[in-house]
């Protein structure tokens, strides 16, 4: 197929050796001219992906019209405050073109102030009229390890009625390996809220708290994910997948998570402002605190660490205050909250 990835940052740009890999007919767009000439006739990416040499097939433009007539399917690569800018764009531009895109983004994060999932951002901002299909491509997949095709796992999943197989074969291959799924909400869940959980282990590593209370922020965190995506009307199960544990697991314990060395710069006395400028790349947990935070009161759903980082990042409350906040709570049995979470999915 001929696929145009929008956006250059480090996951569009491995995907696009994935695409190129599985002979697809592969063009990037992106804004940064310097990045793009670097693309064309360097064939890397050094801003995003030092060491990783890119196919010499790819090629990449600063036309969006010209990324959109090429495509036969888009992969939306942009970050999740982009996607509303990005897509209102493109929905200008088919206006001339009319074409049927069939559409798969990678974002993994939930919208500042709206709170919106990603997928329905989407469909806010294209024509219904244009869009044959919408699918999201999550799963612990760090950009770094996939250019390099080391073995990965991730999970095509779409809300259309449409045929999955067809763009699975766009992306699977011997080294990464594409499951398909028809619970979108879930999926995109586990992708955001897993980035708030990631930011709370790099600060408890920086503080140097050992590994027993890592273990129990991530295993209680995948508790807080599944049971606000079961209110909102996500199949459990999904979390104990490969975008639920899994990509809870890879972003909570890797440096090459972004938010995970956020949180080791927050602990080390840096203000929230000065983290992510040193980072130099969307840190999505961040924007995503404030989302959940207020999902979680819309829905009257208990979510312990993210209300305790939440107030941590935005409301100055102390490390020693956080603490008590969340060891002191009222008793209750793991078991009962476990029956709680499969109570509700039974009911809906």
């Amino acid at each position: 197929m001929k696929v145009s990835i929008i956006g250059t940052g480090s996951f569009g740009t491995s995907l696009s050796v994935v695409i190129d890999d599985n002979n697809n007919d592969t063009l990037m767009y992106g804004r940064n001219q310097e990045v793009v000439d670097e693309i064309n006739n360097e064939h890397t990416n050094s801003q995003y992906l030092k060491e990783v040499v890119l196919p010499s097939n790819i090629r990449a433009t600063t036309s969006l019209e010209d990324a959109l007539v090429h495509a036969e399917l888009i992969v939306l690569a942009v970050p999740v405050n982009a996607m509303r800018p990005v897509c209102r764009e493109i929905n200008r531009l088919n206006q001339t073109h009319k074409k049927k895109l069939i559409l798969v983004h990678i974002a993994k994060g939930l919208e500042l102030n709206t709170n919106m999932f990603v997928s329905d951002v989407i469909v806010e901002e294209i024509d219904a009229a244009y869009i044959d299909s919408l699918s999201v491509l999550s799963g612990p997949s760090h950009a770094e390890e996939v250019a390099l095709r080391q073995p990965s796992t991730v999970v095509l999943a779409s809300k259309y009625p449409t045929d999955l197989r067809k763009i699975q074969d766009v992306f699977m291959n011997r080294y990464f390996r594409v499951y398909t799924s028809d619970d979108i909400i879930g999926v995109e869940i586990g992708g955001a809220l897993k980035n708030i959980i990631a930011l709370s282990i790099g600060l408890l590593h920086g503080l140097g708290f050992g590994d027993n209370t890592k273990a129990a922020t991530i295993t209680r965190g995948l508790q807080e994910i599944t049971r606000l995506g079961t209110k909102i009307g996500a199949d459990p199960l999904t979390f104990l997948g490969l975008t639920g544990i899994g990509d809870l697991i890879v972003t909570a314990t890797s440096m090459h998570s972004r938010n995970y060395r956020c949180g080791i710069m927050l602990s080390s006395g840096m203000s929230l402002e000065e983290a992510q400028a040193e980072m130099g790349m969307v840190v999505e947990g961040v924007n995503t605190t404030k989302a959940a935070y207020a999902l979680s009161q819309k829905y009257n759903v208990e979510m312990p660490i993210t209300n305790v980082l939440y107030h941590y990042l935005f409301h100055g409350i102390s490390q020693e205050e956080a603490f008590t906040k969340l060891m002191m709570r009222d008793k209750t049995g793991e078991t009962e909250e476990l029956r709680e979470i499969l109570n509700e999915q039974v009911e809906r």
